[in-house]
Order: C-alpha cells, then sequence, then structure tokens
C-alpha cells in the first residue's frame, strides 16, 4: 500500500535530515532518481523472490515461473514508478500509462538485445561487463521516457506548497 510506503519514507527522510544532514541534503537534491533506483531495486528483489518461490521451491515450470515473477515485478514496478517516484495520481490516465509502460519494457528488452549484440559481437567487450553497461543505459533511456512521457506530471500550486512546507519541517524552518 503505498500510504506505507509513503510513512516509511518520511520516517527515512526525517532521520537522514537529523544524523546526516549532508548526505540528507545531496539525497533530496536527486531524490526522484534514488527513488527510481529504489522502486527498480524493489521490483528485481519480487521478481526473484518470486522466481525463486514458484521454480525453485514449489517445482513450477521456468517459463510459467519466470512469467508470473515478471508479471507481478511489472505491477510493482509500475505502482512504485507511477505513484511514488513521480507523484502520479492521476487515475483516469492511468490504463494509458500501464499500456505505454508495458510497451516501453518491451522496447527496453529490444533495446538490451541489440546493445548486446553490438557490444559483444561486434566490439568484443566481455558479455557481463557489456550487461552492466547495457542496464545502465537502459535505465537512464528509462527514467527519461517516465519522467518525461509516461509520467509527466505539472503539480499544481498546493502540491508545490505542501511539498515545500514539508522540507522547511524537515529542515526545522517554519513555514
Amino acid at each position: 500500500h503505498m500510504s506505507f510506503i509513503n510513512n516509511l519514507y518520511s520516517k527515512l527522510k526525517s532521520t537522514l535530515a537529523t544524523r546526516f544532514p549532508k548526505v540528507f541534503r545531496i539525497i533530496n537534491k536527486y531524490k526522484s532518481i534514488v527513488k527510481f533506483i529504489f522502486a527498480g531495486g524493489s521490483a528485481t528483489l519480487v521478481n526473484l523472490l518470486l522466481l525463486y518461490l514458484f521454480h525453485g521451491l514449489l517445482a513450477w515450470g521456468l517459463i510459467l515461473s519466470t512469467s508470473l515473477a515478471f508479471i507481478f515485478a511489472f505491477l510493482v514496478s509500475f505502482t512504485l514508478q507511477k505513484f511514488w517516484t513521480f507523484r502520479n495520481y492521476n487515475k483516469e490516465k492511468m490504463p494509458l500509462q500501464l499500456a505505454l509502460y508495458l510497451t516501453n519494457s518491451f522496447i527496453g528488452l529490444s533495446l538490451n538485445g541489440l546493445f548486446m549484440h553490438l557490444l559483444v559481437n561486434k566490439l568484443g567487450i566481455w558479455y557481463l561487463l557489456a550487461q552492466v553497461i547495457v542496464s545502465l543505459t537502459i535505465a537512464v533511456y528509462n527514467f527519461l521516457v517516465y519522467k518525461f512521457i509516461i509520467f509527466k506530471f505539472k503539480p499544481n500550486k498546493n502540491i508545490q506548497d505542501e511539498n515545500r512546507s514539508q522540507e522547511n519541517t524537515i529542515r526545522g524552518e517554519s513555514g
């Protein structure tokens, strides 16, 4: 549930601001990137845990297990990126955003295959290093697509004032 994530995030922000103010300022400056990484890492963890549960423990077929794990991880990723990372609460556009997000996932998969082919087969780069390079490249691409296309959102003045007030409270300023 998103309120749990938001409460956890608020507590973490408050703790960091109090105990590690310099680190907090850096993280807060790049908070959408930090949230993007955390959301992606959470989805990856869900994918791996469910794959292990379905295939490793329940001994279901590999294709079924990977497909189910992908679907659940996809939904976790979409939900966290939409509502938490990019703070897009528009539910009317959600079907379109979900379709765009899925389409973008397949574009990312295609780019992954293309870039891996180019780096490994054409440039002779070790496949694991190539995958790290490709994954980072696609992560940057995904961040930009999510921020400027799929979850493009211009907060209204009330939301901006609320965010400013929360930031001042964390810094100990009155607002």
